[in-house]
């Protein structure tokens, strides 16, 4: 029996301490993709790190069809505070409801992972998915891709709880004010 109580407890620290280590999946030279839990030599192509221990974003509050594009097709902003068209795409991405990731450009390997995407350094830059990359601000492309990628044309109405009425205190000489009476 402790034996057995043993072993459970080992399984589960196993299995813990595998979902804890990242996962990487890339391409060699002959064109094969391979996933392991060791980092790819230099010469990899299209190399991936996933994390599992990361926890999923909260998009519970979102709308059935946001979730599903953030699922498909996630929403990556890159800037680097550079000014109007900066703060527009990142305005214009708020108002409209999508959920997305928003990288420093002025980090190193955010340069790099800009570098790799659009071939140079350049902001603000919209990452749709794997595939759409848009390169300044156009409000008519941004909201062409995000509605491609499925999600809403508007950000989703808040659900606000009613409040209750506030109750009006009626003392001696003063007025209700609700009813304006004594």
């Amino acid at each position: 029996m402790k034996l057995a109580v043993f072993f459970c407890i080992f399984c589960m620290f196993a299995v813990y301490s595998a979902q804890s280590a990242p996962l990487y999946r890339w391409v060699d030279s002959s064109g094969k993709v391979h996933y392991t839990d060791q980092p790819p030599p230099a010469s990899a192509k299209e190399v991936e790190e996933k994390n599992l221990n990361v926890p999923p974003p909260d998009n519970d509050s979102l709308p059935y069809a946001s979730r599903m594009a953030a699922k498909n097709f996630p929403v990556t902003l890159y800037n680097s505070g550079c000014g109007v068209a900066c703060t527009n795409a990142r305005d214009h991405l708020i108002k409209r409801g999508i959920p997305f990731n928003e990288k420093d450009a002025g980090a190193p390997e955010v340069q790099e992972e800009l570098k790799a995407l659009i071939g140079n350094v350049e902001v603000p830059v919209l990452a749709v998915g794997k595939i759409t990359r848009l390169k300044g601000y156009e409000t008519s492309a941004w909201d062409a891709a995000l509605d491609e990628a499925g999600y809403p044309k508007s950000a989703p109405a808040l659900k606000l709880k009613p409040k209750a009425p506030a109750k009006a205190e009626t003392k001696g000489d003063e007025k209700n004010p609700a009813t304006g009476n004594k």
